[in-house]
């Protein structure tokens, strides 16, 4: 459980805020072999096995590879990376579905997920320790949005790759997994990660589709105490995906409410992060009930504040689809279940 201050709170925030070269190696004679080999294959029942072969070589990496990252730093990478450390926990657990488990040599003092993660060697929090990078000798540094130009200059002035991702909806989410993927030569890994998550997120827009659009769900989110969410931040992309409508949809990014203004937008659901307490012990149902004149809203008077996994709802990574489960769970009930 996390105690907040108000600065605690508006780190949070941040943090929240805080997400190609690549083809078969062909030439004649393999093409040639390739064809034979099928032949050989098919002829002892061994097509299907031939067909995955291909396919996996087919999304083996070729280096050298180069990739742009949300920043618009370009890199080439002449092999694949054999020491990675990671600075996000959406990152972390990107790597870790990748299966780079023997090839993360650092992780961030915020990574908890998954269990294997927390043995590896801590490289700060929202302070990051520039020296403990450096030590841990990485091929490459994967980051979120929240990495200071200062850190990402003393690394990169050492010849050092920080790759930073800053995904603003559930594709690129997905987009970024596939170039990590393809950087480390996981593409046939990265694939089958993604092919899960858009079987989740199919799982919940045919769920909802046949919500009429003027019976949608009004839905107010609750990350931190006193803060939501507009349009431009993917748990607004949530919500829609979900088949809500965000009252929060009119302002841009982060912002502390006017608690007024949610009265009189009325939701008939409210989201918020369950794991998260005040300094005075209080939950966020807790604060959100307590609030003057919440009680007419509607989704008090019929107890639909319903609190989420919050790390399932803000880190833009593989299980971010889980995490759009949950929320369209919490506001059609009767419609999908987490």
């Amino acid at each position: 459980m996390k105690k907040y201050t108000q600065m605690w709170a508006l780190v949070l925030l941040a943090l929240v805020i805080a997400l190609t070269g690549c083809g078969a190696k062909e030439n004649n004679s393999a093409a040639t072999n390739n064809g034979t080999n099928a032949v050989q294959n098919a002829e002892n029942g061994n097509s299907s096995n031939t067909a995955d072969e291909q396919a996996a070589e087919s999304l083996s990496t070729e280096y050298p590879l180069t990739v742009t990252d949300a920043f618009g730093a370009e890199f080439t990478f002449e092999a694949a990376p054999e020491r990675i450390v990671s600075l996000a926990p959406s990152e972390t657990e990107g790597l870790f579905a990748l299966g780079l488990d023997e090839q993360v040599v650092g992780v961030s003092d915020n990574d908890d997920y998954p269990e294997a993660a927390q043995a590896k060697p801590r490289m700060g929090g929202f302070q990051i320790n520039v020296e403990a990078v450096i030590a841990a000798q990485p091929d490459l540094v994967l980051a979120g949005n929240l990495v200071g130009e200062d850190v990402v200059k003393s690394l990169s002035d050492l010849g050092i790759k920080v790759y930073r991702s800053n995904p603003k909806t559930v594709e690129q989410v997905m987009e970024n997994i596939r170039t990590v993927g393809q950087i480390t030569d996981r593409g046939q890994v990265a694939e089958e990660v993604i092919a899960g998550m858009e079987a989740e997120l199919k799982k919940v827009t045919d769920a909802v589709q046949s919500v009429p659009a003027d019976q949608k769900k009004q839905v107010y989110i609750e990350f931190s105490p006193g803060w939501t969410v507009g349009k431009g931040e993917f748990m607004d992309e949530m919500i829609t995906l979900a088949g809500g409508v965000n009252v929060a949809s009119d302002i841009t990014g982060w912002s502390e409410i006017n608690e007024e203004n949610i009265i009189q937008k009325n939701p008939d659901v409210i989201l918020y992060a369950q794991s998260v307490i005040d300094e005075n012990n209080r939950t966020l149902a807790e604060i959100i009930k307590s609030r003057g004149g919440w009680d007419q809203i509607t989704a008090v008077k019929e107890d639909r504040v319903v609190g989420l996994d919050d790390n399932l709802l803000s880190r833009p990574g593989p299980r971010v689809t889980q995490g759009l489960i949950q929320v369209a769970a919490g506001i059609y009930p009767d419609l999908i279940q987490p």
